[in-house]
């Protein structure tokens, strides 16, 4: 690679993530914005996404899901909600990087992307009406979108985003248990583990 990519990987990952505080600068009520070390994080996400990714065609998904699942996850973490200024812009994101990859792909992969929204949104929500308090609104928002990227690599992707997922979860269930967390006083937040499966998805498509 090209001595300049590092360095514009970074920049271009740290004004994603400038990004991502504007639109959340929009939330009402409002949020408690993700600080500045999120942002950093996510500069260098972005060259080490760009190194891993074994295809150009595909790397701007892993690079959107990221871009989102950094704010977000700190959000919930924080406040225990997913944002709709930044989980409902998912959608045309993750949309225009599968468009983009299909292009090499083929538009086998939209039709998968789109059967997998259906199925991973659809899920998320029969479980959030039978169990409320189980997931909130917004996760099942997410999920619509995750669902996009997830039902483009592949049913078996989707399988091992759900179990990752509630590992990461039952993990953040354990630590607030330990450390007696108030901030999670009416749940663990499930959010930060449906991307975090995301993007371990997204950056290895071949898992």
């Amino acid at each position: 690679m090209p001595w300049f990519f590092f360095p514009c990987s970074v920049l271009i990952g740290w004004f994603a993530g400038l990004a991502g505080r504007w639109a959340l600068r929009r939330t009402m009520p409002p949020v408690q914005l993700p600080g500045w070390r999120a942002v950093a994080v996510l500069a260098l996400l972005w060259p080490v996404v760009s190194w891993l990714s074994a295809s150009s065609w595909w790397l701007p998904v892993p690079l959107a899901v990221v871009t989102v699942a950094v704010p977000l996850s700190v959000v919930d973490l924080g406040e225990r909600r997913l944002p709709d200024a930044l989980t409902l812009p998912a959608y045309p994101l993750f949309g225009a990087a599968l468009v983009w990859a299909s292009i090499e792909d083929g538009p086998d992969l939209l039709w998968r992307a789109l059967l997998g929204a259906l199925v991973f949104g659809g899920l998320h929500m029969a479980i959030h009406r039978v169990i409320p308090h189980a997931l909130g609104a917004g996760d099942v928002k997410l999920t619509g979108s995750l669902g996009l990227v997830l039902g483009a690599v592949g049913w078996t992707a989707m399988l091992l985003a759900v179990t990752v997922a509630a590992l990461v979860t039952a993990t953040l269930g354990l630590l607030a248990r330990i450390r007696g967390s108030p901030t999670w006083d009416d749940g663990i937040p499930h959010g930060p583990g449906l991307l975090a499966a995301t993007s371990l998805v997204a950056v290895f498509p071949g898992l």
